[in-house]
């Protein structure tokens, strides 16, 4: 389809081409608790509390297609489903509005038929029921049954924030029960290699706790220090 090349100016523009994260990242992230590559993160890349999955896919991971509408109006997010490849997580920044949902069912199905694995929306969405049986997560901050206006402005594959979290196209976004993240598209390859030797330091606790030998002695000189 037309990437519509008029559409340049800042605000309403269109960028089609941009480097993903790898097919074998994404599938490393899928194994890992969100929870787990946050703090090899440094805590900061997720988004806060708030958020829902309505969709029936509980966990995902892919990378970033970028939208940003204004509250309200989804003409953008249609343009970004027409754009997306399989694999992608579509997050769009619809600036928290809650007033007015910008997708419900049928653009579900359609971004499923599409092969996008997510959609995250800074804002509202609608037909909750109908999204629980869709095999795809849809992320929003709320629901609401008023519908979306469609006369833009907006912007396609450039750089938003959602969730107080800063997203470029092609960045890393995982989601599972505990909420969204985002990595880094430069970043992925060593913050998740860090997190599955967290994983595994964690699995080893987990045994320990169980056998009644886990150490509580850092507890006592953490207490010290202060």
């Amino acid at each position: 389809m037309s990437t519509n090349e008029n559409l340049k100016q800042v605000g309403l523009r269109i960028n089609a081409e941009h480097e993903r994260v790898s097919p074998g990242l994404v599938a490393t992230a899928l194994a890992i608790p969100v929870s787990v590559v946050g703090d090899s993160a440094n805590r900061l890349q997720g988004f806060g509390a708030g958020f829902m999955n309505f969709g029936g896919k509980r966990k995902f991971a892919g990378p970033a297609l970028t939208v940003r509408v204004r509250p309200g109006d989804n003409m953008m997010l249609h343009k970004a489903l027409d754009l997306a490849q399989p694999g992608d997580v579509v997050v769009c920044d619809a600036g928290a509005g809650l007033n007015t949902a910008i997708l419900g069912a049928m653009m579900a199905t359609y971004a499923k038929t599409r092969g996008v694995v997510a959609i995250v929306i800074d804002g509202a969405i609608r037909d909750v029921d109908e999204l629980a049986a869709l095999d795809i997560a849809i992320v929003a901050r709320g629901a609401t049954p008023n519908g979306p206006f469609k006369t833009g402005p907006g912007e396609v594959g450039h750089p938003i924030a959602c969730g107080g979290t800063s997203i470029a196209p092609g960045d890393l976004v995982i989601g599972d029960a505990d909420g969204v993240l985002v990595l880094p598209r430069p970043e992925v390859a060593g913050i998740l290699a860090m997190a599955q030797e967290k994983a595994r330091t964690e699995e080893a606790w987990l045994k320990e706790i169980l056998a009644g030998t886990w150490s509580r002695k850092w507890v006592d000189e953490t207490l010290a220090k202060m």
